[in-house]
């Protein structure tokens, strides 16, 4: 039977670790060596960013985490034992990657429970591609696009 994309993430929920943004936080100032990757599309992360964030896009992490492929990324690919942190606009597509992650053999991978947005409300800095600061409300406007309902289509 077909599962929808709320089953899937409510299932992996049950197996990925979350954390939240204040924690997220406090593990960058106290770990050096967390890995942040931020899983969005390229345009979404031009809106604004996590400062210490790379961007991996969700359709290529997975073979961004090998060594062999065009995607390969070498933080990443040697982040095995670190901790991963992923993080995407509202926390659900990052829930998927990270049990992506965990089957490829990565031993503490968080998902940021509220994503981008969370982090964003909590008034924690993002950058954009120049790696100047966004306005949080500018960036609220941007993480919000309108939802798209079965009565709107």
């Amino acid at each position: 039977m077909a599962k929808t994309y709320k089953q899937l993430v409510a299932e992996a929920l049950t197996q990925v670790r979350e954390i939240f943004p204040w924690d997220l936080q406090t593990m960058l100032e106290q770990q050096p060596e967390v890995v942040v990757v931020d899983i969005r599309e390229p345009a979404e992360v031009a809106a604004g960013t996590i400062p210490q964030a790379f961007a991996v896009p969700r359709g290529i992490l997975e073979s961004a985490c090998e060594w062999g492929y065009a995607d390969t990324v070498p933080v990443l690919v040697k982040a095995r034992q670190q901790p991963v942190v992923l993080v995407c606009r509202s926390g659900n597509r990052s829930i998927l990657a990270a049990l992506s992650l965990q089957q490829l053999g990565y031993e503490q991978v968080y998902s940021l429970k509220t994503g981008i947005r969370g982090w964003n409300d909590y008034e924690l800095p993002l950058i954009n591609q120049q790696g100047e600061l966004v306005d949080g409300e500018l960036a609220d406007q941007l993480l919000n696009p309108p939802v798209i309902t079965q009565e709107s289509a």
